[in-house]
This record gives structure tokens, C-alpha cells and sequence, in this order.
């Protein structure tokens, strides 16, 4: 039996895009308002320290949601909080993974594309997997992570 060109790619479409859309995973992703939710978060604990702290949200790409300077805070943690919370989200684990492994002689963290290797980055995770992160810049490092996992800890407020 012979089939014609055209009926030949018909069928070929039909079977690539049948199976095609059922492999195509859900994820659940970080709006701006649960972006909302974890800086309030983070600014919550910043108040209480009277800490002077950039607050920076991203989706798990690394792009940018949210980003807060509260009063007096100095100008350059803009950058730098946007820097860690990138990098807690492309390379989905805290920032400071990457302080530590330089701290222990790994110099190679230094070139990593997109890495800021410093304290105070926070993946936020939701069933298991990264939909984004929350940095935080402007005081110590250990302030600073502790303000970030405080607005990480909203995280089951935020995707209600």
C-alpha cells in the first residue's frame, strides 16, 4: 500500500503532537504578590533588628519581582541583594554555599556565570522545587541571611 507525501505528514504531526503536550510538566511559579508576601516578611524581621537592608525577590530564573531599599539603606546592596537572590535561585541553594567554598580554598566559585558568592541569598521552594529566591544586603552577612530566611519562611502564606 502506498501512502501519499501529504497524508504521510499528516500522520507524522499527528503523532508528534499528541504525545506532546501530555510530557509538558506544570510548575507552580512566584507571582508579585507572593513576592509581596515574602519581602513583607523579610521587612518585618529588618524592623525588629533595625536593620537598613535591600530586599530582592526573584522568580526562579533570576529576573527580578520585587525589590525594596528601606530607609538609609546604603545604595550599593541594590545590586548586591539583587545578586544573591539571583543566586540562590539559577543555582538553586543559598548564596552562601558559594562564600563557604571559597572560604575553603575552591577559588573556582569566583568565576561561576551569575554567581554572587556572598551570605544572604534564599531559595524559595514549593513542592520541592525552586520557583524563585529572596536575597537581602545591608548588614552583616549572618543579618542579612537571617532577614532572607525570614521572608522565606512566609512562603506558605504566599501561594495560598
Amino acid at each position: 500500500m502506498k501512502f501519499s507525501r501529504a497524508f504521510a505528514s499528516i500522520i507524522l504531526t499527528f503523532i508528534v503532537t499528541s504525545g506532546a503536550a501530555a510530557d509538558l510538566p506544570l510548575k507552580k511559579v512566584l507571582t508579585l504578590k507572593a513576592a509581596k508576601i515574602l519581602a513583607a516578611g523579610a521587612e518585618t524581621e529588618a524592623n525588629k533588628r533595625g536593620a537598613t537592608v535591600v530586599i530582592a525577590v526573584v522568580d526562579d530564573g533570576g529576573h527580578l519581582l520585587l525589590l525594596e531599599r528601606l530607609d538609609n539603606t546604603q545604595v550599593a546592596s541594590v545590586e548586591v541583594a539583587i545578586g544573591k537572590a539571583r543566586t540562590a535561585a539559577i543555582f538553586r541553594r543559598p548564596s552562601k554555599d558559594f562564600e563557604d567554598q571559597i572560604k575553603n580554598g575552591r577559588a573556582a566559585s569566583l568565576v561561576l556565570p551569575g554567581a554572587t558568592p556572598l551570605q544572604g541569598g534564599i531559595p524559595i521552594v514549593v513542592d520541592g522545587k525552586v520557583v524563585g529566591a529572596i536575597g537581602v544586603s545591608g548588614n552583616t552577612p549572618q543579618e542579612d541571611e537571617d532577614i532572607a530566611k525570614s521572608g522565606a519562611a512566609a512562603t506558605e502564606e504566599a501561594i495560598r
